[in-house]
């Protein structure tokens, strides 16, 4: 969880948009190249917000086959690049495991079968640090040369070999291919002089080699769109301007967090912004981000009831990680929870004050607009507030217990999302900003963050990092 941020939100060089891959629906880019480039020499970079996703989540490859290819992915966590054309050519896998579902994470790969010293013929490079522990570290010999990478052959980013083998889940930004030369972190990024996090620079005036490539993802229309000059560019698969986010490495966005997950038993998807709720048992889902102070936005849509009749799905916030798997929103302490069925706001099993009835259905955006300055939260459906409440003038609502007011539990509040009966199956789909499901006006916040449905409230703010260094 993110308190307060994890990315460098000062001024500086800004990266507008990532590409959010869904391994549920295959979502890969793909091209072949019309020669073979300098198959000794070559560079790979980019910016990663992975799920928990615990097999393989692959990045970059190039292959004749499943037999016979040269792979970039992660493997429970740890960064791997392998050749394998009949057997092991080169094997590097990292000791250290990257999965953290709400922080973002540079890798850089530099390749390089001239250097005299093994160790030296590849190098990995995370967030501007190389790394030097691996559980597998079988080097290619003087002079290799790939079979398949940097070849005239397919590649693929989020996908291995083709459209059904390991596709990844989680945020691509700024992916470079550098052809013929093999280059260090500094060239994609440096530390912040304040904040001492890595941080992006601008690449574009790298020299990116005849197969060189730089993807920015700012073409919604076009996201396999190369920008170095080569017109390098990728074919799409299942991936459609609503995949275009502005959730990036120096924005980060909050999402659902798949690690609050143990009694919920959740299932996640779209970048984990979208939540479907088991059959059996109850419970709630809470975000990466955790709230003390400010005033905060976002929209949920209530996309889906797959099992049961009873409308128990409940939309809301919670100071603490559920406990169990019979609890909802609103029946503990320190949780909210509006209901579709009652149309209530739940809280402490009852209906909490200032709770007057307005039910939603399935299809309907719940608004959600949090005043931790004023200890309220309102509700909208469809645009219009519950109880005529306004959060803009501070009228109506419902008043929340404050967040620091107790050691009871984490002293933050959590957007969340979840269901109040067994045998039900819901799904929620959240826009905190960047949404996953299509807009049909386009609204922002204050700052001109975020893509919503509706007008967010005057003062109020989309939950990223930049605000949340300004307000949180």
């Amino acid at each position: 969880m993110i308190i307060p941020a994890n990315s460098a939100s000062a001024s500086g060089y800004a990266v507008d948009n990532s590409c959010r891959f869904n391994s549920g629906s295959d979502d890969h880019l793909d091209k072949t190249f019309g020669q073979a480039g300098n198959r000794k020499t070559f560079t790979v970079s980019f910016w990663i917000k992975t799920t928990v996703k615990e097999t393989y989540n692959a990045i970059f490859d190039a292959a004749q086959d499943g037999s016979n290819s040269d792979d970039i992915y992660f493997h429970t966590g740890r960064l791997n690049f392998s050749a394998y054309y009949g057997s092991t050519q080169f094997a590097l896998r990292t000791t250290a495991k990257f999965r953290d579902p709400g922080a973002w994470s540079h890798h850089v790969i530099a390749f390089d079968t001239t250097q005299g010293t093994a160790s030296n013929r590849i190098k990995f490079f995370t967030n501007g640090v190389q790394e030097t522990a691996f559980d597998d570290s079988t080097y290619p010999s003087l002079n290799f040369q790939t079979s398949y990478m940097n070849t005239a052959r397919l590649h693929n980013i989020g996908t291995l070999v083709d459209s059904d083998n390991f596709p990844l889940d989680g945020y691509l930004s700024e992916f470079v291919f550098i052809d013929g030369t093999a280059l260090d972190a500094t060239s994609f990024g440096e530390f912040d002089e304040d904040s001492g996090i890595w941080k992006p620079i601008d690449v574009s005036g790298l020299t990116f080699g005849t197969n060189g490539f730089y993807l920015d993802f700012k073409n919604s229309g076009a996201l396999g769109a190369d920008v170095s000059g080569n017109s390098n560019n990728f074919a799409v698969t299942n991936l459609t301007a609503i995949d275009q986010s502005t959730d990036t490495c120096t924005n980060n966005f909050a999402t659902m967090n798949p690690l609050d997950n143990f009694y919920a038993g959740g299932t996640f998807a779209e970048g984990n912004l979208q939540v479907t709720s088991r059959n059996t048992g109850y419970s709630y889902n809470t975000s990466t981000f955790g709230l003390a102070t400010g005033k905060w936005y976002w929209e949920v849509k209530w996309s889906a009831q797959n099992t049961g009749s009873t409308n128990q799905v409940q939309i809301g916030i919670a100071k603490r990680v559920s406990a169990s798997s019979t609890t909802w929103l609103g029946s503990v302490a320190y949780t909210y929870g509006y209901q579709g069925a009652s149309g209530h706001v739940q809280n402490n099993d009852g209906n909490a004050s200032g709770s007057v009835a307005t039910t939603y259905s399935v299809g309907d955006i719940i608004s959600v607009a949090m005043d931790l300055d004023n200890n309220k939260i309102h509700f909208a459906k469809n645009g219009t507030y519950t109880n005529s409440s306004n959060p803009a003038t501070n009228s109506g609502g419902v008043t929340i217990t404050a967040p620091d007011s107790t050691s009871e539990d984490s002293g933050f509040y959590f957007p969340a999302f979840g269901d109040g009966n067994n045998n039900l199956v819901e799904t929620g789909q959240f826009n905190f900003g960047s949404p996953v499901y299509a807009i049909s006006s386009g609204n922002t916040d204050g700052n001109g963050f975020g893509n919503f449905e509706y007008a967010v409230p005057s003062g109020y703010f989309s939950l990223n990092t930049k605000n949340l260094a300004e307000y949180g």
